[in-house]
């Protein structure tokens, strides 16, 4: 039996799969250099092609690393409409980022020897 191509939609379920994976770590990564609001982190994300999303995506994975005590926020006055809500990390979520970057090498090691062309 020959296997199917893949078609263009089963390669976006895989970025998009995978993005959801890793997202929070790259949102704390990101607020572990300092403060950032989230229209800003957005836009820091999107620099990346892959790593694109949207607002309807990054609110709620906020809410939820607030939720879990892993990014705090603070109301800071803005230069241009109304005040902005900052998201920092804390230390519970400095650890969940250094856990991550512990594993995520090997983890990353061991997909690319199950997936790496023979």
């Amino acid at each position: 039996m020959v296997p199917a191509a893949a078609s263009d939609s089963d390669a976006g379920k895989a970025e998009s799969q995978l993005r959801k994976g890793v997202l929070e770590y790259c949102v704390l990564g990101l607020l572990r250099d300092g403060a950032r609001y989230g229209v800003e982190l957005l836009e820091v994300l999107g620099a990346v092609s892959v790593m694109t999303t949207s607002q309807g995506t990054i609110y709620p994975l906020l809410a939820r690393l607030r939720r879990d005590g892993l990014v705090e926020t603070t109301w800071q006055e803005s230069p241009s409409g109304p005040p902005r809500r900052y998201y920092s990390l804390t230390p519970r979520g400095e650890a969940a980022l250094g856990e991550f970057t512990a594993v995520w090498p090997h983890f990353r090691d061991a997909v690319d020897r199950f997936t790496g062309e023979r």
